[in-house]
């Protein structure tokens, strides 16, 4: 996140900056650009609303995204963005899981949160993924608590994660008694992923398990990405750290969908 706290930036410094930081962070928080820039937020709002009039970056609930839908940073990166907050959605939806349960989780940055999280709760469970470093995670867990099933397919170094037809055919084998996904933006019309690939992944888990969980930040809100992933009515809940906004909350509510918001 930029630091131009030395004095006060002006709005073409700030806006170079903003546009630097959507280079390496699919997106960026209001209130970490006011706290990097020293002004406040309702200063960055502005600048975030110039530079969407200007077709350069796309508003977001509290913040700004990048334009271009297929594309996203590679998880090394995005695993250092809201830290804090993905390691406490990460506990909230580890606690979704009963003992016994059968689970599905995807690879990616909250995710990998949910992972380390069910590790450390220790509770037997079986979790069927196409993460790598979950899978590493999941192993370690206490007295070899957690038995992983790893999906066979096509290595992404960059995802850290396997990919393609042999996965999502080995998914369609089982039955899972909840499925915990993360994705790239969450609108009204669904969840949505930069990567097709990990779209069909996400979808084949989804249509596996009787109980579906998306774990997103807040963030996430408001993006809409390359391809949906399903409607609001293939998940029954959400686990975020905030309350989604009016419009959003309205649809989820429709859809039938319980939010759990990750306590601080």
């Amino acid at each position: 996140m930029p630091r131009l706290t030395q004095g006060a930036p002006d709005k073409a410094r700030r806006h170079r900056a903003i546009l630097a930081a959507l280079a390496t962070d699919p997106t960026v928080r209001i209130s970490a650009l006011a706290a990097g820039f020293g002004v406040s937020a309702e200063t960055v709002r502005r600048d975030i609303e110039d530079l969407t009039r200007q077709g350069a970056v796309r508003r977001t609930y509290g913040g700004a995204s990048v334009l271009h839908t297929g594309l996203q940073p590679e998880l090394a990166s995005r695993e250092r963005q809201a830290v804090a907050e993905r390691a406490r959605i990460g506990a909230a939806a580890a606690a979704l899981v009963e003992p016994g349960a059968v689970v599905m989780l995807d690879a990616g940055s909250t995710t990998g949160h949910v992972a380390r999280a069910l590790a450390a709760r220790g509770i037997a469970a079986t979790v069927l993924t196409n993460s790598l470093p979950a899978a590493t995670d999941l192993a370690a867990a206490p007295g070899g608590a957690i038995r992983v099933l790893l999906c066979p397919g096509e290595v992404s170094a960059g995802e850290r994660g396997v990919y393609g037809s042999e996965a999502e055919a080995f998914l369609r084998r089982f039955n899972a008694d909840i499925a915990v996904i993360g994705a790239s933006g969450l609108t009204e019309e669904g969840p949505c992923d930069a990567l097709s690939r990990a779209a069909w992944v996400k979808r084949a888990m989804l249509d596996r398990a009787r109980r579906r969980v998306l774990a997103v930040d807040a963030g996430k809100f408001g993006g809409a990405w390359m391809e949906r992933v399903c409607g609001l009515d293939g998940l029954t809940d959400l686990v975020a750290d905030a309350s989604p906004p009016h419009g959003l909350a309205a649809a989820l509510g429709q859809a039938g969908v319980a939010v759990t918001l990750a306590s601080g």
